[in-house]
């Protein structure tokens, strides 16, 4: 790999970690009548609020917290699952395509 190719590779790497940092602070809400949900960009669920009286009448304060708490952790359980199922299907993929490369294909060998 020559000079140029590996300081626009750098470039290109800082420019990455520049929109990393810029989407550590984005939190994206969602509202769908009386439920606004609040995602992190690493899709994780950060609040989950509603209007009780609009949406369950009959709730109490402490059960609304109680609900609001099992709606995010259950999303996050199962997008955390998600990406573990994903993950472990990718590994499978990657380590075949690895294996079926012909010697010498990295540009840089």
């Amino acid at each position: 790999m020559d000079m140029s190719k590996m300081w626009e590779m750098m470039k290109l790497q800082q420019e990455a970690m520049k929109i990393q940092k810029e989407l550590e602070n984005t939190v994206i809400e969602a509202e769908v009548n009386w439920l606004v949900i609040s995602i992190n960009w690493k899709m994780d669920v950060e609040k989950v609020d509603f209007e009780t009286l609009d949406l369950i009448p009959w709730l109490n304060d402490s059960q609304k917290v109680a609900l609001q708490e099992a709606i995010k952790n259950a999303y996050n359980k199962w997008s955390k699952k998600a990406q573990e199922v994903a993950s472990s299907k990718m590994q499978w993929v990657m380590s075949q395509m690895w294996l079926n490369m012909p010697a010498g294909w990295l540009p840089w060998m």
